[in-house]
């Protein structure tokens, strides 16, 4: 048999993940060279086995897939990611749509067929973005006080830590800067946002999509 593409399931959902190597080897005849379900080794896999398309969850351990795909990207730009995820919100589509990824689907709207659509409309070459994502980005586009327009990234991460919930010093640990200096921000963000009081500012990071384990920007630096 002549398979069509070479395929990586990235997925620690197991019955999830065996559902979707169904729709790839049996419906539509694509091989997969490569199974993780963790962030260092799905990174460690793709590098070895050069995958054409990266069926990608976001909410990985050890390393988020937002991490696995700024881990790869340098050395194996050719490499196409779809994401399959249950986290479709602003923050995760505005993270998305930064990473420049081929595709979404967001597995709470999605149908298996509507997966087959995604996984055939990236491997000839287009991009797909399951409906929400459509709806949730144009949005926030056209929302004038978006969290993207008022918050430089620096505070979009503080945000992150501070809905987790960390507290000033924790973060300024993590980050590496000063406990003043978190505090600095996090009067910036109140500001910005025009909200009064931390629980306010967790209560926004909830509703936007800040506060999912995986959330937080910039965390491949521990990538392998």
């Amino acid at each position: 048999m002549k398979y069509l593409l070479k395929i990586a399931i990235v997925e620690d959902h197991r019955m999830f993940g065996d559902v979707v190597k169904k729709v790839c080897v049996t419906e539509l005849g694509h091989e997969i060279v490569a199974e993780a379900a963790d962030g260092p080794r799905a990174v460690a896999m793709i590098r070895q086995q050069r995958p054409d398309l990266v069926l990608l969850d976001l909410q990985l351990p050890k390393l988020d897939g937002f991490g696995v795909v700024e881990a790869i990207r340098e050395s194996a730009p050719e490499v196409r990611f779809l994401v399959l995820s249950s986290h479709c919100d602003a923050y995760t589509v505005f993270r998305t749509e930064q990473a420049r990824l081929h595709g979404f689907v967001d597995k709470n709207t999605s149908t298996v067929e509507s997966l087959k659509q995604a996984i055939t409309a990236v491997s000839e070459g287009r991009c797909y973005f399951s409906e929400s994502f459509h709806a949730i980005r144009s949005g926030r586009h056209e929302d004038t006080r978006s969290f993207d327009k008022l918050l430089s990234e620096r505070e979009r991460v503080i945000l992150t830590l501070i809905a987790k919930p960390l507290t000033d010093d924790e973060i300024a640990a993590r980050l590496k800067i000063s406990g003043g200096t978190v505090k600095k921000h996090r009067f910036n963000i109140l500001r910005k946002l025009d909200l009064r009081t931390t629980p306010e500012l967790v209560r926004y990071a909830r509703k936007h999509g800040f506060t999912w384990a995986g959330a937080v920007a910039g965390s491949a630096p521990g990538a392998p």
